[in-house]
């Protein structure tokens, strides 16, 4: 029998320890300067998202500023049964989710398609001017686009005024409960649509162009090109960003609800992250709040692993 086989388990885990040490060490004296610029991100993350993971705990607590988190009294799951038998759990859960799912409905297929329209494009300086135009909402800061929403959607603003040319009255939109969604994810594919299309021009840019050589020798169309090559050559990055979007499924940019919200259209827009903010910091229910926030959590964690999941499945593609 092959000695080999016959080795000792316990003596084969330090060698294995040993050898990646010294691979790493190795790794580290030829890349030294990259593991260097690592240190900043890594510090981000550490202080920025795992650090405060310990203030997570006042959703179990009676939280005073007085007591701090230590001192604060254990309530367990209070909270957590006090939101979801509240009036309001189940309208901003519906909120959230309607309008997650009209941004991944709508938006998530927006900036495919500009880059597939931009592959397209042979004329170099058309293309750069798309590509220009297309960016160029999304470095304006956000209270400007909200600014701009609110201007255009007002009872005077561009878009009724071109409404009045087909005969319909001016009024102010964001007034309106049934009109806020879509005027939300139509703002959303705006000011996205261009730098989110980057990284699948990027993806356009690796496949190999003797395809598109070998599918026109046989006679295929541009449309069957796309279909046939250019589709499944994106759609490994496809894949990833989708089970990415979908982990951050019920994280509804709170700072644009905020902005564009009133009173008058909480019901259909008030979601879970503007609510944690009205709860928190102008009601100052720290316990409650935080209660929300790790339920919102939680659920785009399973939402994120449930995706990862099914794509690993249905096709190789995950990121685990």
């Amino acid at each position: 029998m092959d000695k080999t086989l016959q080795a000792d388990p316990a003596k084969a885990a330090p060698q294995s320890q040993t050898s990646w040490k010294r691979r790493f060490l190795r790794d580290f004296a030829l890349n030294k300067y990259l593991y260097v610029m690592m240190i900043p991100v890594l510090a981000y993350y550490v202080v920025f998202h795992y650090a405060p993971m310990y203030g997570a705990t006042i959703a179990f607590k009676d939280y005073s500023p007085m007591k701090g988190v230590m001192g604060s009294e254990w309530v367990g799951l209070t909270h957590f049964r006090d939101f979801f038998g509240s009036y309001y759990f189940w309208r901003i859960l519906k909120n959230t989710l309607v309008i997650s799912l009209l941004t991944l409905l709508f938006g998530f297929p927006a900036p495919i398609i500009l880059a597939l329209l931009i592959n397209e494009v042979r004329r170099r300086m058309f293309k750069r001017f798309v590509q220009t135009v297309t960016y160029m909402p999304y470095f304006i800061s956000l209270v400007v686009i909200c600014g701009m929403v609110k201007e255009f959607t007002n009872s005077g603003g561009i878009i009724n005024t071109a409404f009045t040319y087909f005969g319909y009255d001016g009024l102010a939109m964001l007034q309106k409960p049934e009109l806020f969604r879509g005027i939300y994810v139509l703002s959303e594919i705006w000011q996205h649509v261009g730098w989110e299309s980057i990284i699948y021009i990027a993806a356009l840019m690796g496949i190999d162009q003797e395809q598109y050589e070998a599918a026109r020798i046989d006679g295929a169309s541009r449309l069957r090109q796309i279909w046939h090559i250019t589709l499944p050559g994106i759609l490994p990055t496809i894949t990833i960003l989708f089970i990415l979007r979908m982990g951050n499924m019920l994280n509804v940019g709170f700072e644009k609800i905020i902005l564009l919200y009133n009173p008058a259209i909480y019901d259909t827009a008030d979601v879970i992250s503007s609510f944690v903010y009205r709860k928190g910091l102008l009601e100052f229910v720290w316990s409650y709040s935080s209660a929300v926030g790790l339920f919102n959590s939680v659920f785009n964690l399973l939402l994120l692993i449930t995706a990862n999941y099914i794509s690993r499945k249905v096709s190789e593609n995950s990121l685990w």
